[in-house]
C-alpha cells in the first residue's frame, strides 16, 4: 500500500519535493518560485488547510480544494488514468493537462466552475467538464493544444475586451466585427451530446441534427454591423454528419428553435479539423449543420401591417418539414385568440416560401389594436405557435406596445420589439421582481415599429424581471424569464 503523507506544514522554496499522496488536513503548505512539488497519487487541500503555489505542483491523482488554494504557478496533471480537479472555488494561473492514460481512461473531470487566469495547456488526455460547469478563460488568459483526442468537453468560456478586428478566442469561435463591440464572451459547449445544449436539434424532426459544438456570444455592445465569424471544430465533433460540402450556420431563437445564420457554403475539412466562415447581424448561440439536415421548420419573417382598413400580414419560411398549414389567429386583447383563416404549407421543401393574409375591416373588432398569431400545423398534427403581431386600428389613437423575444431568455440576445406613437426618446427600465431598478438607458427612436437589441439583457441572472417601456406619456410592462 503506497504511503499517504499528512503535513503539518511545509515550506518548498527551491529543488523538488516528492510524494506518494499529499493531505493537508488545516495546515499551510508554501511551493515558492523555482521549486517543484511531485504528487504521486492524490492532492487534498482539506477545510482550514492554505496552499500556495509559486512553482511548480505535479499531480498524479485527483486534485482536491476545500480550504484556502492560492496558485500563481504552474499545475500539471500527469496521472496515467482518469483524474478530477475538483477547485473548490479557487482560480489557477497555469494549469497543464499531460495525463498519459489509454483513450477513455486519460480524462480529467471538472466537476465545479474553474477559472484559470494565464494559459490553460492541453499536452495529452481529455478534460470534461460537467454539464453545468465551465473553465472560464479571462481576457489575460489562453488556450493551447486542443487536437483530435485531446480538447475540453463541455463547457470553455473565453473573454476578449475592445474586440473591434478580427479576434481568435482560442475555443473555436473568431469574430471580425468591423467595429468595436465592447467586451465579448464565448462559451462554447462541445462533445456533451445533448440536444440543444450541445448541438441543435430540429423541433419538429428530433432526427435532423447539427455538429455537437454550440458557441454562445455575447457583446456589451451593440451589434451594427455584419460580423463575420468562423467557427471550427474536430472530427470527432461531426455528430455523424458525413459532409460539409454544404454547411449551414444556425442561431438559437429559442431553447429549441433554429433560423439560419448567413448563407449556406461549404466548409473547409482536413483529416484534423474542420472550419465554417459566415456573416450574421445577431449574435448568439450559434452551431453549424449541413443542407441534409436542416435544424427548424423555420419561420424566418412574420409581419402585421395595417393597408388602409384591413390588416396585412406576411411571413416567410427558409425550410419547411412535413408543413400541412398555417392558421392565422386574432385577438381583440391579446389574450383569447380565434382562428380567422389558414393557408396551406408546402410540406417538406429546402427553399424559402413567402406568405401572405388580408384581415380584412379591422374597424369589426371594435378595439383599437388588433393581435396576430400564427399557429403551424404539420401532418402529424403537431402545433407550433409563432410570436404575436399587433396592428394600429384606423382612427384610434397611436398607442405603445412592445415585446421581447425569445423568451424564456437564455442568455443570448434579447430583442425588443416595440411601437412608438411618436418620434423622440424611448426610455427601458429592468425591475426585479421587487420593483428594484437593476439599468436604464434612454434611446431615440422614430415612430412606428423597431426592433431594438437588449444586449446587457444577457448579463442577468436566472431569474423573472420587468421591462418598462416608456414613450410619449405612455408606458408598457414587458415580462423577462431568464432561465
Amino acid at each position: 500500500m503506497k504511503p499517504l503523507y499528512s503535513f503539518l506544514a511545509l515550506s518548498l522554496t527551491a529543488g523538488p519535493l516528492a510524494a506518494q499522496g499529499l493531505t493537508n488536513d488545516g495546515s499551510t503548505i508554501t511551493v515558492s518560485t523555482g521549486a517543484t512539488l511531485f504528487v504521486a497519487g492524490p492532492l487534498e487541500n482539506k477545510t482550514g488547510g492554505t496552499f500556495s503555489n509559486a512553482g511548480t505542483v505535479e499531480v498524479g491523482g485527483d486534485l482536491t480544494n476545500a480550504g484556502t488554494l492560492t496558485s500563481t504557478g504552474l499545475v500539471r496533471l500527469t496521472g496515467t488514468a482518469n483524474q478530477t480537479l475538483t477547485p473548490g472555488g479557487a482560480s489557477l494561473a497555469q494549469l497543464e493537462v499531460a495525463n498519459t492514460g489509454a483513450a477513455a481512461q486519460n480524462v480529467v473531470s471538472v466537476p465545479a466552475d474553474l477559472t484559470i487566469t494565464q494559459q490553460l495547456t492541453l499536452t495529452s488526455g481529455m478534460v470534461r467538464t460537467a454539464a453545468a460547469a465551465t473553465i472560464s478563460l479571462p481576457n489575460t488568459a489562453s488556450v493551447s493544444g486542443e487536437a483530435p483526442g485531446r480538447y475540453v468537453q463541455g463547457n470553455l468560456q473565453v473573454t476578449r475586451t475592445g474586440v473591434n478586428s478580427a479576434t481568435n478566442f482560442g475555443n473555436g469561435a473568431t469574430l471580425d466585427p468591423g467595429n468595436n463591440i465592447g467586451t465579448v464572451t464565448v462559451k462554447r459547449t462541445a462533445g456533451l451530446l445533448l440536444p440543444n445544449v450541445s448541438y441543435g436539434q430540429n423541433n419538429a424532426v428530433p432526427a435532423l441534427q447539427g455538429i455537437d459544438r454550440i458557441w454562445t456570444i455575447t457583446s456589451s455592445n451593440n451589434v451594427n454591423n455584419a460580423v463575420a465569424v468562423t467557427l471550427s471544430w474536430l472530427p470527432e465533433n461531426d455528430h455523424n454528419l458525413s459532409s460539409f460540402a454544404q454547411a449551414q450556420a444556425w442561431r438559437a431563437t429559442s431553447a429549441t428553435t433554429w433560423a439560419k445564420a448567413g448563407a449556406q457554403a461549404a466548409a473547409t475539412t482536413t483529416s484534423t479539423s474542420r472550419s465554417f466562415s459566415f456573416s450574421t447581424t445577431v449574435l448568439g448561440a450559434l452551431t453549424v449543420s449541413n443542407a441534409a439536415n436542416p435544424l427548424p421548420v423555420e419561420l424566418v419573417d412574420f409581419t402585421a401591417e395595417r393597408q388602409d382598413n384591413d390588416g396585412l400580414l406576411r411571413w416567410a419560411t427558409a425550410s419547411e418539414k412535413n408543413n400541412d398549414r398555417f392558421e392565422v389567429e386574432a385577438s381583440a386583447d391579446g389574450s383569447t385568440f380565434r382562428r380567422i383563416g389558414q393557408v396551406q404549407g408546402h410540406g417538406t421543401t429546402a427553399q424559402r416560401h413567402d406568405y401572405r393574409f388580408l384581415d380584412q375591416n379591422l374597424a369589426r373588432y371594435q378595439a383599437s389594436t388588433v393581435y396576430y398569431r400564427l399557429r403551424q400545423v404539420d401532418q402529424d398534427g403537431t402545433e407550433t405557435l409563432s410570436p404575436v403581431r399587433m396592428v394600429q386600428v384606423p382612427g384610434a389613437t397611436p398607442k405603445l406596445l412592445a415585446e421581447a423575444f425569445p423568451t424564456p431568455h437564455y442568455g443570448g440576445p434579447l430583442t425588443l420589439r416595440v411601437q412608438a406613437p411618436a418620434a423622440g426618446p424611448l426610455t427601458l427600465r429592468v425591475l426585479e421582481a421587487t420593483g428594484r431598478v437593476l439599468w436604464q438607458e434612454t434611446r431615440t427612436v422614430q415612430a412606428g415599429w423597431h426592433e431594438q437589441p437588449l444586449a446587457r439583457a444577457a448579463e442577468l441572472p436566472a431569474g423573472l424581471y420587468l421591462l418598462s417601456v416608456q414613450q410619449a406619456g405612455q408606458q408598457q410592462m414587458v415580462k423577462l424569464v431568464r432561465e
